[in-house]
């Protein structure tokens, strides 16, 4: 794990052992296909929510009430994606094996893979809801089948996986498109869109995994591939809400791909740090 010089989230102040959400930084972006930077993403997230309030307005609740430990970084070695994964899975599945909520700080896409691998481990037939720009659906990307470009591709292959559905999604292949439209997974990322796919998900557990390019690259810009159009942050805070009022069973979240040197001003890592603070106040709940 990172040591103590590294910046702490906000007022994560549990330890592993009270805490009920932990929050962990996956600091990977070996395998970015455009510009890289993700791996910087966690320790900017939690600089940024230094100056946020523990108080959300749009939950009504505050974090000061919850149980929250930052666990730090994981350390990885150099060149080696599959050990880097495997090295993920690891720490991802003591603390789910642990009770705790997990909220995961990217690094890039690929991450989510030995995550929702993990809580496979603890709840099959788990549905992964994306939020997204990016189908991430591809087979490989040049050559390469552990790309952050086929995440989504690698995480259906898993024994166990439920049901799919991709919010926001505007960018992809032909063959991507064709994919998402034969097997009804595309959704606007809208409150009553994410309401509905939660009807659908029924008593399943869900994960939950937000690129933070899914937001109009206005709002933020800090990611390695921003891609033009969709919804601003307040439209995804709306829909973060649906996930607290409904009672949905969220067992982990990630939030990946800020990329914040890519934005100068910083806003980009205050707006991911906004919603790490609201995934954690709806995992705690």
């Amino acid at each position: 794990m990172g040591g103590e010089a590294r910046p702490r989230f906000l007022c994560a102040e549990s330890s592993f052992e009270s805490a009920r959400v932990v929050l962990l930084g996956c600091p990977f972006d070996e395998t970015a296909s455009f510009r890289r930077g993700a791996r910087s993403g966690p320790d900017a997230i939690r600089e940024a929510s230094d100056c946020l309030e523990t108080f959300s307005p749009h939950l009504d609740k505050d974090l000061s009430d919850a149980a929250l430990c930052d666990l730090g970084d994981l350390d990885f070695p150099s060149g080696d994606t599959e050990a880097v994964l495997a090295s993920i899975k690891a720490e991802a599945s003591r603390i789910f094996r642990a009770g705790k909520r997990p909220v995961f700080l990217g690094g890039e896409h690929l991450v989510s893979l030995p995550l929702v691998e993990a809580a496979l481990e603890l709840f099959p037939g788990l549905a992964v809801f994306q939020w997204d720009a990016h189908a991430d659906l591809r087979e490989d990307y040049l050559g390469e089948r552990l790309s952050h470009a086929c995440a989504v591709r690698r995480i259906l292959e898993l024994d166990g996986v439920g049901t799919l559905r991709q919010f926001g999604v505007r960018s992809g292949t032909r063959e991507e498109f064709e994919w998402m439209r034969a097997n009804d997974t595309m959704r606007p990322l809208t409150p009553e869109a994410v309401a509905a796919a939660l009807q659908e998900a029924g008593d399943s557990a869900v994960y939950l995994t937000i690129d933070v390019d899914v937001v109009n690259p206005g709002e933020m810009s800090g990611t390695g591939s921003p891609e033009p159009g969709g919804p601003g942050l307040d439209a995804l805070v709306d829909c973060v809400r649906v996930l607290d009022t409904s009672g949905a069973r969220v067992i982990g979240a990630d939030v990946v791909e800020l990329a914040p040197e890519w934005d100068p001003t910083g806003a980009s890592a205050v707006a991911a740090a906004k919603i790490v603070r609201e995934l954690a106040l709806v995992m705690g709940a």
